[in-house]
C-alpha cells in the first residue's frame, strides 16, 4: 500500500503547472502583439520613437515571460520524474511495536510468555560461577 500523497494530487505542483502555463501564454500574446505593431508601424514608414523603442522592451517583456513558463513547465516534468524515485515511509505500529496481550506476544516471540518472567521472578537455575568467572 501506498502511503505517501500523489504528486496529482498537490496543490503546489498544480499552481506551478498552471502558473508556467499561464506566464507562457500572456508572455506569448505580448510579445507577438507588440512584434505585429512594430512590424506594421516599420513596413509603412510612421513608426516613431515610442513605437519602436518601447515596443522592443515590451517584446522583450513577453519573450522573459515565455521562457519563465517555459521552465516552470520543465520544473514540473522534474519533479514527476524525481517522484518515482522516492522510497515511500514504512507505516507506523500504532503502539510503540508492543504486542496487544502476553498471548499475541507469546505467539510472537517477542516477549516472555509467563507471568513470572514479565515480573522480574526469574525461577530457572542458573550455573555458579566460581570467583574466577569460569
Amino acid at each position: 500500500m501506498n502511503t505517501r500523497p500523489r504528486l496529482t494530487r498537490s496543490i503546489p505542483f498544480w499552481l506551478l503547472v498552471a502558473g508556467s502555463l499561464a506566464s507562457g501564454a500572456a508572455g506569448g500574446v505580448v510579445l507577438m502583439d507588440k512584434l505585429a505593431k512594430m512590424e506594421t508601424a516599420l513596413t509603412a514608414g510612421t513608426a516613431t520613437g515610442v513605437d519602436v523603442y518601447v515596443g522592443q522592451i515590451w517584446a522583450v517583456l513577453g519573450a522573459i515571460l515565455v521562457g519563465v513558463g517555459a521552465i516552470g513547465l520543465l520544473l514540473a516534468f522534474t519533479l514527476g520524474a524525481l517522484r518515482a524515485f522516492v522510497v515511500a515511509p514504512r507505516a507506523q505500529r500504532a503502539v510503540d511495536d508492543e504486542p496487544a496481550t502476553a498471548q499475541d506476544a507469546a505467539a510472537t516471540g517477542d516477549a516472555p510468555a509467563s507471568a513470572a518472567a514479565q515480573d522480574g521472578s526469574d525461577t530457572t537455575p542458573h550455573p555458579v560461577l566460581d570467583g574466577a568467572g569460569r
